[in-house]
């Protein structure tokens, strides 16, 4: 274990860090009104724009092989979508509120082989999934009221200890979503438990082993200024926990492709702050850059890329602990 060095980020640093960071987000929400109108044209012009074929206002004949109302005889009937109507969605297909993508906290698939600074090499893996359960909302687009469910385990294996198991944080989500436009909100319970490895435990049996676990509740906000830029921030609120404390804020910048990008695929770049009462409201910062991948009806998005990370632990059995991590990082995300 990488244990408090020269590079690590102090809570200080992190809270003045957070601060500013607010600061910033703060001002560009009320800039954000006055740009409203032309955010949501971009918005409506380029969601237009994802969706084939482009209907006409009445939804009735369509050329086959021509812009609508061309003087063709080929011709296939569309079904009326009712583009202005709300329904339920069952088992919805997408989700309305997205994970955060530099987040080491939320379940999601993903493995970073990195190499902590002064340390070990480590294989840091997340094993997880999302399902959206029921969806009020319009037909021809990703908005509205869904539930959703998220589970998963965070998985630490030292390369050199013959890939021993460190440690293992299991959680699982319960979120009510909403969004509209370009601003979407979740609401929600976590419960989040750590658990120290067997193999870890025999090799160090003089660990303490801590009881680390959280039930909480959580509020969170994004806004896309434009489709393919995310800026969001998050505050949680612990009812019932050990060794943890109550409070904690996340908040972050997401950028890369809003839409289907084809094998070729495009940039993006993700950074996220966690801040925890536990650790006198300091936490880690973890920037991600590399390049990005969206199927045309897939329900989340391929990365692969850079990963830094720098701060405390996200293995809660270690939470005290600082680590500077530098490695090679796979995602899928919700």
């Amino acid at each position: 274990m990488s244990h408090t060095n020269g590079w690590a980020i102090s809570p200080a640093t992190l809270r003045r860090l957070a601060f500013q960071g607010l600061v910033l987000w703060a001002v560009f929400l009320a800039g954000a009104g006055a740009a409203q109108d032309l955010s949501l044209t971009l918005w409506e012009e380029a969601s237009a724009a994802s969706w084939q074929p482009v209907y006409p206002p009445s939804s009735e004949l369509v050329p086959l092989d021509q812009p609508p109302y061309a003087e063709e005889t080929s011709y296939r009937r569309l079904p009326d979508l009712g583009y202005s109507d709300w329904c339920w969605h069952f088992r919805p297909k997408g989700f309305v509120y997205s994970t955060y993508w530099a987040s080491a906290a939320e379940p999601r698939l993903a493995t970073h082989t990195v190499k902590q600074l002064g340390g070990h090499w480590l294989q840091d893996s997340h094993i997880g999934g999302r399902v959206g359960i029921v969806r009020y909302g319009p037909r021809d687009r990703t908005e509205g009221w869904q539930l959703d469910v998220l589970a998963g385990a965070k998985l630490r294996q030292d390369w050199d200890e013959e890939l021993d198991v460190v440690g293992t944080d299991y959680r699982y989500d319960i979120l009510t979503t909403y969004a509209a436009g370009s601003f979407g909100f979740k609401f929600g319970f976590y419960h989040v438990s750590s658990h120290a490895g067997d193999e870890f435990l025999l090799k160090n049996p003089g660990f303490d082993r801590l009881n680390y676990f959280r039930d909480a509740l959580v509020l969170g906000i994004s806004h896309y200024p434009a489709p393919p830029l995310r800026l969001y921030a998050e505050v949680g609120w612990a009812f019932a926990y050990d060794i943890s404390q109550p409070w904690e804020f996340q908040f972050g910048i997401d950028y890369g492709p809003a839409y289907a990008t084809g094998i070729t695929g495009a940039p993006f770049a993700a950074i996220n702050a966690h801040l925890r009462e536990e650790l006198d409201f300091g936490g880690n910062l973890a920037f991600q850059l590399g390049w990005a991948w969206r199927g045309e009806w897939s329900d989340g998005v391929l990365r692969a890329g850079m990963y830094y990370y720098n701060g405390y632990s996200p293995q809660f059995s270690f939470y005290a602990q600082h680590e500077q991590q530098v490695g090679l990082g796979l995602w899928y995300d919700y």
